[in-house]
């Protein structure tokens, strides 16, 4: 039996008006967060704001602990680049151990790209203990906690990179985006060379920053009807033209062609992409991820981000998204015992 359209609204509605307060950016699955009238009124370009303005204070207090030229050169582009972050005689051990490593993968296609990942969880941390001393360095977990705006760990994973896989579609991340109306962290430690040919990481330096012109943007964007524009965007991630960088006085992309054994740490907020590359590539890299609801205005209190508890979660959500594969969908498909790579280089 279907239910009236009435009373499904009147159901909803507490659920739509209590995500307002969340990380739910959607401006088709949420009516009153694609109501072009609300919109019109300021409501996306206030949750924009106050989402900016807690993290902001979020992450002052949280500053401190940051290494001062690595908090300068992200509150500057949005980025931090750091070379050589593990001592080159580790990093070729680590490197070797992490290449032969065989567990349980996930991939998930994109237009012609694969994404393959390995959850780096108590397995693996047993088969390679120089992972735990990386992720429990103090260091570049105060950077992640400053670039997140939280006092939290992120979730970490083998990712391997496959492009021009057998497919005539574009991969939707080549595309300039932003992942959210609000900032999250995203990092990736990249296990060999990138150069600017091969689908390097390329971010727009300074658009993390919320600008008249950003804000104006984003108003702009939320008055389009949801229906009328890509799906993406219309999910609440955002694609942006060249003409909007303009508009916004922001300079072009640059891709970041880096060595091995870099650290590229971001706020997501800020427009990127993966870019294009001119052959297939099969690149293996250590991936980080930490998004939380913008509008708490306390620092920590993830009891996920316990020790025994953190290295865990992926494998909870993955079984979870397993199970109401129906309702929530599951991109993530097992693939069974994979290593990162077929072969090593």
């Amino acid at each position: 039996m279907r239910v009236p359209k009435s009373i499904k609204l009147l159901l909803l509605s507490p659920v739509w008006l209590f995500q307002l307060g969340t990380s739910a950016k959607s401006f088709l699955d949420n009516p009153l967060i694609g109501s072009q009238r609300l919109n019109r009124l300021g409501l996306h370009r206030g949750r924009v704001r106050l989402a900016g303005a807690l993290c902001a204070w979020r992450r002052w207090r949280l500053a401190k602990k940051v290494r001062t030229d690595w908090r300068e050169a992200f509150d500057r582009d949005g980025y931090v680049a750091i070379e050589n972050v593990i001592p080159p005689e580790q990093f070729a051990a680590l490197r070797a151990a992490i290449l032969s490593y065989e567990g349980d993968a996930r991939e998930m296609r994109q237009g012609d790209a694969i994404t393959r990942r390995l959850a780096i969880d108590p397995a693996m941390l047993q088969a390679i203990p120089q992972l735990r001393g990386l992720l429990d360095r103090s260091d570049l977990n105060a950077l992640f906690e400053y670039v997140a705006g939280f006092r939290i760990r992120p979730v970490h994973y083998i990712q391997t990179i496959v492009t021009h896989d057998a497919s005539n579609e574009a991969d939707p991340q080549e595309s300039l985006h932003a992942d959210a109306f609000h900032s999250s962290l995203k990092a990736w430690l990249f296990l060999n060379p990138v150069t600017a040919d091969e689908a390097p990481f390329t971010f727009v330096p300074g658009s993390h920053r919320l600008t008249r012109e950003r804000l104006d943007w984003e108003h702009r964007r939320s008055l389009a009807d949801p229906r009328a524009i890509d799906r993406l965007s219309a999910r609440g991630s955002p694609r942006v033209r060249a003409a909007d960088l303009t508009e916004m006085r922001l300079p072009e992309p640059k891709p970041l062609a880096v060595p091995g054994n870099t650290l590229v740490v971001a706020d997501t907020l800020g427009f990127h992409a993966r870019g294009a590359s001119v052959r297939p590539i099969e690149r293996v890299e250590i991936w980080s991820y930490s998004r939380r609801n913008p509008f708490l205005p306390w620092l920590g209190g993830d009891l996920l981000s316990l020790p025994g508890l953190a290295e865990r979660r992926i494998g909870w959500l993955w079984g979870i998204r397993d199970r109401f594969e129906k309702v929530a969908g599951q991109p993530w498909q097992r693939v069974g015992k994979r290593r990162p790579v077929d072969a090593q280089d």
